[in-house]
């Protein structure tokens, strides 16, 4: 049984400054690597990933679409159901594997009601933020960072929650 590390979460509305609170957790010392992003298929995220083109585009357009890509590359994951994913990270890969494609919230260790509460808000265009932390304390110093960023229901996952999702 693999066991994650604890780790922050909140909710974000589809109009969010979503750069801004990863610049405020990059400046407190969290790696873009650490955070994952499920992004609601209706989110203007997912329009731009939908209809990118970069091979067929105008060099301007083109250029943008490049930078905006390899912004979301950046990132441990990016999640965006019917669209696709983006992984550079072992927890975040961990969890899609774990959970399956349609469960990745349990793989991140939500429980089931918490899960069903985020995806039916996640329909509704939004975006999860989720910080993978090397211990608690992180953990809280993150859901303090995402609360005053704005986000919708700030909280923590502890390896508890993590072993129980494991084991159910």
């Amino acid at each position: 049984m693999t066991v994650n590390p604890p780790a922050a979460y909140g909710m974000y509305s589809y109009d969010a400054e979503l750069h801004q609170v990863v610049h405020m957790l990059n400046q407190s010392g969290f790696d873009k690597e650490d955070i994952c992003m499920m992004v609601s298929p209706r989110h203007p995220i997912a329009t731009f990933v939908r209809e990118a083109n970069i091979l067929n585009a105008e060099r301007k357009e083109g250029v943008v679409a490049e930078e905006f890509m390899g912004w979301l590359f950046e990132f441990g994951a990016v999640v965006i159901p019917t669209v696709g994913f983006f992984i550079r990270s072992q927890v975040f890969l961990h969890a899609l594997v774990a959970g399956g494609k349609s469960r990745c919230l349990r793989g991140l260790g939500f429980s089931e009601r918490d899960e069903q509460r985020f995806e039916k808000q996640l329909h509704e265009v939004g975006v999860l933020v989720y910080v993978a932390c090397a211990e608690s304390a992180n953990a809280a110093w993150a859901a303090e960072i995402l609360r005053r960023t704005g986000a919708r229901e700030p909280g923590l996952l502890q390896q508890e929650a993590f072993m129980e999702a494991a084991t159910a």
